[in-house]
């Protein structure tokens, strides 16, 4: 019977001190667990320019008369000296493209009341230049004027006249700036850690923003501003 007594002693100390053990060791791990946790969530920016690639430049110009054979005449004279002008100011000619001129009746019009027009027809064509020659392009750009003095009526309004200027090389550019965008936000959360009193770890989660290209300002569309931002998660550890 003794025996017996001591041995349901000697296991039930056992079994307080094993009870004991285990939740000293279940509490340090949640505390370890949530020191794990504890993260800092940063961004990185990388902004750079680049010089356009390529231009589009539409140059559209009117004419208008009564006789609309002479029209289709006048339209193609003055297309063949946009192309010449084009050509001897150093733009290739397979750059150069044209649009089928839109002609529009006024007297087929049902609406504009009864005045009539002074002429009945009204041509808009469109020269456009494709190149990669940007500096070029710009440079003839400020003397088309020269071919305003020979009577061709340049229409700059409307967005299909609108010049664009588009940059190609975003895939050439990426790893640097991601490499950038990367490091910059690490600087960051190595700053943060410092004022905490806290180690950074490992990178817990990262995600890359998308790329944004844009004009750098309205006076310079064909310097682009290229612009990714970085989102980091470390672990941080006292």
């Amino acid at each position: 019977m003794k025996n017996t007594n001591s041995s349901a002693i000697i296991f039930g100390v056992f079994f307080v001190v094993g009870l004991s053990l285990f939740a000293t060791l279940l509490g340090k791990a949640a505390i370890d667990y949530k020191q794990f946790e504890r993260t800092v969530t940063v961004k990185g920016l990388s902004e750079r320019e680049y010089q356009a690639d390529i231009v589009i430049w539409p140059i559209q110009f009117t004419a208008a008369g009564n006789d609309l054979q002479a029209l289709y005449n006048a339209v193609d004279e003055s297309t063949q000296k946009i192309q010449r002008f084009l050509v001897d100011q150093g733009i290739a000619s397979e750059e150069i493209s044209f649009s089928t001129p839109s002609i529009t009746d006024k007297s087929a019009q049902q609406y504009g009341g009864n005045a009539r027009a002074e002429f009945r027809y009204t041509a808009i064509q469109t020269v456009t230049v494709y190149s990669k020659n940007i500096e070029t392009a710009r440079d003839v750009m400020g003397a088309l004027s020269e071919l305003g003095k020979q009577g061709i009526v340049f229409s700059g309004d409307g967005y299909r006249s609108q010049t664009e200027y588009l940059f190609t090389r975003l895939n050439d550019v990426k790893p640097e700036m991601i490499e950038e965008a990367t490091r910059k936000a690490r600087e960051v959360a190595d700053k943060f850690a410092q004022d905490s009193n806290s180690q950074l770890g490992k990178i817990r989660q990262a995600s890359q923003g998308q790329f944004s290209i844009s004009a750098r300002d309205k006076n310079n569309p064909h310097i682009k501003k290229i612009r990714v931002v970085s989102t980091v998660e470390y672990y941080l550890s006292d």
